[in-house]
């Protein structure tokens, strides 16, 4: 089932990001008294009741002769053409303004998939106002508190409510995988080189892929898909007229993907945006293979090769379990050893455990490391069994959640790692207490 796509709308500092926080339920967008803050668009996956849907913070739309004003314009256009579903919102305390009509007007179009939000109606003077909000002409409007929380399940209800049905027209017979990584790492000629012909436009400029591409092609006598995105870039620098929200389907193309290859520079090193990459993935539950393109231009490989290995291990100690590869997709050179790292995280993670062998491993790591007492509560292991795949997720039966530690759930991951192969992706371990629902 393909993600919906919800936007968040509005004039500058009617409490968009704070909604956005509300809902994606971290602290992401940044939160600041000042018009304008938000001047890029925010990117996170939510969760309602049975609904997940990727949502988005755009900056605010403001007549004025401030410079970023049409960059503003521009990212709130693009994400309500990419929107299914819009949540206009207002001030409920300032009440209306010429800006919110210009918001207005550009949504008229798509009035159908619009849900005004009267943001911040814990204000005693939202009485004054609430009834002129109707002036906006959209039939769906809603009272809600970013600040409180007040409303934000009847603004989830609604949104959810509105969801177009979405058929996933992909084949789940074919693995498929996408090439991501920030722009102008190799992306589309690794792409090429994986399909041993020119089937991807190939150019130095970063930026050139602005939409997600798939790809059917042959490998071993199997049909594979391959999807290639557009460069991620940081925040900062998402912004561009002609990407055409290329973070976002990148995201998309993250979502209908089994793997995900992050591709790296070997000229230029491991940045931090690298890490946040790989982060959308391991996010995302899906399982990763690194590939450091670009391999051919460097000289002592056999030495580099140990410092890379290094510094991934360093960099990326987030996700250990992923697998490196080193090639030129421009010389085609170690091309060969890509495709089974693919095949093998992708088998990884489908794998499912006997229940009997995992109980076996769980209980023999905990009588090998029985956890410390807290306040005279020692944590005790029931029973373990694999309830999903994809990533494998397993759910541990406790006599409380509350005793265990980070460090413990590490340890337990890594019996678990040690006695199957998970190489290649993520496995999820959720703690239950005893009668708990799975």
């Amino acid at each position: 089932m393909k993600k919906p796509v919800v936007a968040l709308i509005g004039r500058p500092n009617v409490g968009k990001s704070t909604i956005f926080n509300r809902i994606v339920g971290r602290k992401i967008s940044i939160i600041e008294d000042t018009p304008g803050v938000t001047r890029d668009r925010v990117y996170g996956s939510a969760s309602y009741k049975d609904y997940n849907f990727h949502l988005i913070d755009t900056g605010g739309v403001e007549i004025g002769n401030q410079s970023f004003n049409d960059e503003i314009k521009v990212q709130a256009s693009l994400a309500i053409d990419e929107a299914d579903i819009v949540i206009f919102v207002v001030d409920g305390k300032e009440g209306l303004t010429r800006d919110d009509f210009l918001v207005r007007d550009m949504l008229k179009k798509v009035s159908n998939k619009v849900i005004v939000a009267i943001n911040k109606c814990d204000s005693k003077k939202i009485k004054e106002t609430e009834y002129e909000f109707y002036e906006l002409g959209f039939e769906n409007l809603v009272k809600v508190s970013g600040e409180q929380g007040d409303g934000i399940y009847d603004l989830l209800d609604l949104v959810t409510s509105n969801f177009p049905k979405f058929e996933d027209s992909s084949d789940d017979t074919k693995v498929r995988f996408c090439i991501i990584g920030r722009p102008n790492v190799g992306k589309s000629s690794l792409v090429n080189a994986i399909l041993n012909e020119d089937r991807v436009i190939v150019s130095n400029i970063a930026g050139t892929t602005r939409d997600a591409i798939d790809t059917e092609f042959n490998y071993n006598n199997e049909k594979y898909v391959v999807i290639d995105t557009a460069g991620m870039r940081k925040k900062g620098k998402v912004y561009e007229n002609i990407e055409k929200y290329s973070l976002l389907r990148s995201l998309k193309a993250i979502d209908r993907s089994q793997v995900c290859v992050i591709v790296i520079n070997a000229e230029e090193g491991i940045i931090e945006h690298d890490k946040h990459i790989a982060g959308y993935a391991i996010e995302a539950g899906k399982a990763v293979v690194i590939a450091v393109n670009k391999w051919d231009l460097i000289n002592d490989k056999e030495t580099e090769m140990k410092k890379w290995k290094q510094q991934i291990e360093a960099n990326f100690a987030f996700m250990p379990y992923a697998k490196v590869v080193f090639l030129s997709a421009k010389t085609k050179k170690r091309i060969h050893t890509l495709m089974p790292e693919i095949l093998n995280a992708y088998e990884n993670s489908k794998k499912e455990i006997k229940t009997s062998l995992l109980n076996k491993v769980i209980m023999d790591a905990y009588e090998l490391n029985i956890p410390p007492s807290y306040k005279g509560k020692r944590l005790k292991i029931y029973f373990a069994t694999q309830v999903g795949t994809m990533p494998p997720t397993f759910n541990i039966q406790v006599n409380s959640k509350g005793l265990i530690h980070f460090s413990y759930e590490r340890y337990l991951e890594n019996k678990i790692r040690e006695s199957f192969d998970f190489s290649g992706t993520p496995i999820v371990i959720n703690f239950k207490n005893k009668g708990e629902n799975n």
